[in-house]
């Protein structure tokens, strides 16, 4: 019996024809144009020179015609120019890192819980069971009062907290980058859920001594994603402002938030948040350019929060026995599948080449017009992107978003080795994560980073940066600079002590 041939299906490299799809999509504009250039330039290399300058000699110009016409070229320039968005570059950024005498290993954490909540064994049960399966490590940090028992979180405990994230950052920063704080034209400080009076923006300016014209703001209550939000912020003045710069601090206090109660639901917060916080400086002025680390690409926000249960589903309450703390709902995962759904499809377009805007595209109108059981197709954002920063706000968001945008173990790195590292810091996760890519050797010019973060309302929004220039290694004042090394390490689904 003959034997016989290969199914052409599995002999087919798929990938290698999807590259080729791809490509063609892509490029069809280049694809369609260069046969017609090189048809055009091979006719008329047969011309003679007789037949050329005859040619020329038809072409009649009238001098109006010329002025008409460059007039129209100048106006139609400066007007291009003029209503083209100025360009907002991120010069540099800093990173606090905690004091190793704040560290709070799961043995010390569990000690604490096991002796304030004594009279609740199933509480500190939870507690345990949460712990061993955040995706945190042994050198994540709390702030001193939350090292008391019971914890003492006093408005000056939260104030000392406050300032010493947030003045480390700075220092940091103004020291990297030589600003000075005279110079600073617009200030942003996001802090969810410590909001004093004055404002954390009006102790920054205070210490720093700065501008008594200074354009400062000071937001609160708007969850992990507050940071995109300032960036946001910061982008929209920078378009009326110019030759300005805007400095950016995000942090999120813990010392007054931490839940002393016994209600489950509201004791997850305490497992996962830790100290941190970041501050971003941004300009507008083409004398940056060279020295940027990125561009600013895009800004997308996506709030969900005309639904009941997206609005509720992170919600700051009173527990039975008084005791205020963050309530997280059982449908938080699928409310920020739906934020996310809502934020791809946005920036979808705006990011993602022909080729997978056509796919997706020509399956939507398949499933609307032929089959409503099609599988949807989820477009393939490694071709928009070379680095994923994903707020790290727990094992559950990385897992999810690792699967809905089929990303692989690389892509989502530096977003749990943040988590294992520092916990989760809230607004500032995100520049934890990048400065990993950046310790790691990673980061190179031209690539493109795409930050994502979800906060309470419920918010999801995104933000896309392009490399100015290959970030060089090591990163000597970067908060990896003396454990990059050690990582990535491999995390547990479960980690038994």
């Amino acid at each position: 019996m003959p034997p016989k041939l290969p199914e052409f299906s599995n002999s087919v490299k798929l990938k290698h024809v999807k590259l080729g799809y791809q490509y063609l999509v892509n490029h069809f504009l280049t694809l369609l144009l260069v046969p017609i250039i090189l048809g055009l330039l091979v006719q008329l290399l047969q011309l003679g020179p007789h037949e050329i300058l005859n040619l020329w000699n038809n072409l009649h110009f009238d001098l109006i015609q010329i002025l008409c016409s460059s007039f129209f070229i100048v106006f139609v320039t400066t007007l291009y120019f003029m209503s083209k968005p100025r360009s907002v570059y991120l010069v540099d950024y800093a990173c606090f890192k905690p004091p190793v005498a704040l560290r709070v290993p799961f043995s010390t954490f569990m000690e604490h819980s096991r002796i304030i909540l004594s009279s609740e064994p199933k509480s500190v049960d939870f507690q345990m069971k949460i712990l061993e399966r955040s995706g945190l490590g042994e050198e994540t940090s709390l702030p001193p009062a939350i090292h008391y028992i019971p914890p003492n979180p006093t408005m000056e405990a939260s104030r000392q907290e406050a300032e010493l994230v947030i003045f480390s950052a700075m220092d940091l920063l103004l020291n990297k980058t030589g600003l000075k704080p005279k110079d600073v034209d617009i200030l942003i400080v996001n802090c969810s859920l410590f909001s004093p009076t004055p404002s954390l923006s009006a102790m920054v300016i205070n210490k720093y001594k700065m501008r008594g014209n200074v354009k400062s703001f000071n937001l609160s209550g708007m969850g992990c994603s507050a940071g995109l939000i300032s960036i946001d912020l910061a982008r929209d003045l920078l378009q009326v402002y110019p030759k300005s710069n805007a400095v950016i601090v995000s942090t999120e206090i813990i010392t007054p938030n931490y839940y002393q109660g016994k209600e489950r639901s509201m004791l997850v917060p305490n497992c996962l948040f830790r100290m941190g916080g970041a501050a971003i400086l941004l300009s507008n002025r083409g004398s940056d350019r060279r020295r940027a680390k990125y561009r600013l690409l895009r800004v997308v926000r996506t709030h969900k929060g005309a639904e009941d249960t997206a609005y509720r589903c992170v919600f700051e309450q009173e527990d039975p026995q008084g005791k205020v703390g963050i309530l997280l709902s059982k449908d938080l995962m699928a409310i920020a599948g739906e934020a996310l759904k809502s934020n791809i499809t946005t920036l979808g377009p705006l990011v993602l080449p022909a080729s997978e805007q056509l796919l997706f595209l020509l399956t939507l109108i398949g499933r609307k017009v032929f089959n409503a059981k099609w599988k949807p197709y989820i477009p393939d954002f490694k071709l928009a992107f070379e680095h994923f920063c994903i707020h790290a706000g727990g094992r559950a968001v990385i897992d999810e978003l690792q699967k809905n945008l089929q990303l692989s173990a690389e892509h989502v790195e530096a977003s749990r080795m943040t988590l294992h590292r520092f916990g989760n810091t809230s607004s500032s996760s995100l520049w934890y994560e990048l400065s990993y890519i950046e310790a790691k050797g990673r980061m190179k010019k031209g690539d493109r980073v795409w930050q994502i973060a979800f906060g309470s309302g419920f918010k999801c929004n995104s933000a896309v940066w392009k490399c100015n220039k290959t970030i060089e290694t090591p990163v000597v004042d970067g908060p990896w600079f003396d454990c990059v090394d050690r990582y990535p390490v491999h995390i547990p689904e479960v980690v038994k002590h």
